[in-house]
């Protein structure tokens, strides 16, 4: 029930955050991370979607609640580097 409550937590509080511009940083095993700028699009059930707009492309990445859960993507506020959006530790 726990992880439950906190992935409604997670996905509330992205909800507050749709529209503006977040900086993703996600780490995708074998010490390959990546980061990327671009805007939380939208929220959904069990994944959110953030548009990136980079110089030749334009491209969409969806990542799910647990992924925020469990530290694979840290999301923070861009321009704001010390504001972690829906960081999970402390809870």
């Amino acid at each position: 029930m726990a992880v439950k409550n906190s992935l409604l937590h997670i996905r509330k509080e992205l909800e507050l955050y749709v529209g503006e511009k977040i900086k993703l940083r996600a780490n995708r095993g074998r010490r390959k991370t990546f980061e990327k700028v671009g805007v939380l699009e939208s929220t959904y059930p069990s994944i959110f979607i953030i548009c990136v707009d980079e110089e030749n492309y334009r491209q969409r990445l969806s990542f799910s609640y647990a992924d925020v859960l469990t530290e694979t993507v840290e999301l923070t506020l861009y321009g704001n580097e010390n504001k972690k959006i829906a960081c999970c530790t402390g809870e």
